[in-house]
């Protein structure tokens, strides 16, 4: 996910040369890595005592009356590498996602920052993902269009293979209620198991928490199909502007009314706060440089191709209905 923290009218609309571009001072190095070390420490806290730090907490870590310090250590020696698995493959999913956004804009001379990751270890999955912040206004139609939907791709390209791995090693169950709460499938994950674990019956649901490759592919496809929303900057938005234009903007707020329905009418209200967050973000996209440049027939092709993302990415049910 990419953040523009200029308006186009106040933005310059000619790159900035490599000569003319300022030195990085140290914090605008050091507060990525920060970011990077702590959303690593996250991953691993979450994956390692199988639960996320209030959990830990209410469980009687720090009770007043038999609270059991060392309780969380021996769960970490316990689980120790399950830890260092998930943390390593959903940093390296995350990782790829921004450093495509990343790479692109350093390719066609856009300023953008490091990806600044984002802890949350109070989170079951350790994370919140990750952005950077780019002055998209300084580029045209078809440069945007490539920024925005490299990320998205990247990550897919590590997800995909760690979840194909993690799907045949998993352990499968058939829902039953003393499993709600569990972390629901996207489609794409029900179209994997259908192939690679054919024999298991009907409704399986994997146990996505006790695989870290499945969970941390989990999480990606989760980060990935939200980033593809056709909503303002999200990566979703600069493809839809690219391909429809201004009118993009009645896309996205056709898909913010879909979504609000469907939270109420579904009573999905986790998705609450993601949606006021993105909402708070802007659901118009600015204009580019550049609005005319042409896209081409393969870049077309590729941005309808991933509208549909979301669809097989993004689960409507995260977790099993109670």
């Amino acid at each position: 996910m990419e953040l523009d923290p200029n308006s186009p009218e106040s933005a310059p609309t000619m790159p900035m040369t490599t000569a003319a571009r300022p030195r990085p001072s140290p914090w605008r190095l050091r507060v990525p890595l920060i970011l990077f070390v702590s959303t690593a420490l996250s991953t691993f806290w979450v994956a390692a005592t199988n639960g996320d730090l209030l959990t830990t907490l209410s469980d009687g870590w720090l009770a007043v009356t038999g609270g059991d310090l060392a309780a969380p250590f021996r769960t970490i020696g316990a689980n120790g590498w399950q830890g260092v698995v998930y943390m390593t493959a959903v940093m390296g999913i995350l990782l790829a996602h921004e450093m495509g956004h990343y790479l692109q804009a350093r390719r066609y001379h856009v300023p953008a920052s490091l990806p600044y990751f984002i802890p949350m270890p109070i989170s079951p999955l350790g994370t919140m993902g990750a952005v950077i912040g780019m002055r998209g206004s300084q580029a045209d139609r078809k440069q945007l269009f490539d920024i925005g939907l490299t990320g998205p791709w990247a990550g897919l390209a590590v997800a995909l293979p760690l979840a194909w791995v993690g799907i045949r090693s998993a352990t499968a169950l058939d829902f039953r209620p003393e499993m709600e709460g569990m972390f629901g499938d996207p489609l794409i994950f029900r179209l994997l198991i259908a192939w690679l674990r054919p024999d298991d019956p009907p409704g399986a649901v994997l146990i996505a928490h006790a695989n870290p490759l499945v969970m941390a592919s989990w999480v990606g496809m989760l980060v990935t199909g939200l980033n593809m929303l056709p909503i303002g900057q999200l990566d979703g938005g600069h493809v839809t502007y690219a391909l429809f234009g201004r009118r993009a903007h009645w896309i996205a707020l056709a898909a913010v009314a879909v979504s609000l329905a469907f939270i109420v009418v579904a009573g999905r209200y986790e998705w609450t706060l993601m949606l006021v967050l993105i909402v708070l973000l802007g659901t118009r996209h600015p204009p580019t440089a550049n609005d005319r440049v042409e896209l081409g027939r393969f870049r077309t092709l590729a941005g309808w191709v991933s509208l549909a993302i979301p669809v097989f990415c993004l689960t409507p049910f995260p977790f099993m209905p109670r």
